[in-house]
């Protein structure tokens, strides 16, 4: 299987081929005109916006961002530009945090031919990537896209996992784990039983540590096909499954309401570093 990732130099040598979509994905928690602003005022070259909220989620489900009907998504993909031969690279500007969850829907989907730029925008410019100025580019014309044709596979619903019997992790920052901190859900601290792996543990600098690095943390930690991985709305959770893409291992599963959904209901919360 090719890698998941594609370096700036790499992105740069194919960034007139026909077929190739660059989907810029920033979002910030807190601020939703943050991320087209930012896309104005500078993005790839031949790159759309991806919002997050509007493109990336439904409007129904549990947790902050649910997932889209797939007949939705394919809608959207359809706007963007995205058919089944269509070679997608997303990225962002916090290490693949965000761009993560478009390539997980793609991929899920069964699209394989997408990537997520390793480095994102930050990368991009330091390797002398230009940089294109103007709003976003999409149409809004209603037809499908024929990616998006079956329902989501890789993802777990609250119940299975309150009951599951372990492995399962949590990619917020550790105060939030903690429960130290909490900006946007109903209550603080993490789901008893799951311990917190950070997504930055995979990252140097914004780049995806080496390969072997990677692998030898998950396998410590035991991911497997039955690993449950959330965070706190569904999103950043992504970044543990693309870790695991990018060292090899079997696809871990999406618990999409994550922490948005469980401090919610009246299920036991823990506090603390402890699982």
């Amino acid at each position: 299987m090719p890698s998941p990732l594609i370096s700036p130099s790499e992105l740069l040598a194919i960034i007139d081929s026909p077929g190739l979509v660059i989907a810029d994905c920033r979002w910030y928690l807190g601020e939703p005109d943050a991320g087209p602003a930012a896309f104005d005022a500078g993005h790839l070259p031949g790159a759309v916006y991806v919002d997050l909220d509007r493109d990336l989620s439904g409007s129904e489900g549990g947790g902050r961002h649910p997932l889209p009907e797939p007949e939705d998504f394919d809608l959207t993909l359809a706007s963007l530009g995205i058919g089944p031969t269509s070679l997608v690279v997303a990225y962002d500007d916090r290490g693949g945090a965000i761009a993560a969850r478009l390539w997980w829907m793609l991929t899920d989907q069964g699209h394989a031919n997408s990537r997520v730029l390793d480095g994102g925008l930050q990368a991009w410019v330091a390797s002398g990537g230009p940089l294109r100025t103007g709003p976003n580019p999409r149409t809004s014309e209603a037809k499908r896209a024929g990616v998006a044709t079956r329902p989501w596979r890789h993802v777990v619903a609250i119940d299975e996992v309150a009951a599951a019997p372990g492995g399962v992790f949590d990619a917020r920052a550790p105060e939030r784990y903690r429960g130290e901190s909490e900006p946007v859900d109903p209550k603080a601290g993490h789901i008893p039983g799951a311990a917190n792996l950070p997504l930055t543990v995979h990252l140097d600098d914004g780049h995806f540590k080496d390969t072997a690095t990677i692998r030898s943390n998950l396998e410590a930690h035991g991911f497997d096909q039955d690993t449950i991985v959330h965070c706190g709305s569904g999103v950043t959770a992504c970044h543990l499954i693309l870790a695991a893409e990018v060292a090899g291992l079997p696809r871990p599963n999406l618990y999409v309401g994550s922490w948005s959904e469980w401090s919610s209901t009246d299920l036991p919360v823990a506090n603390g570093t402890e699982p």
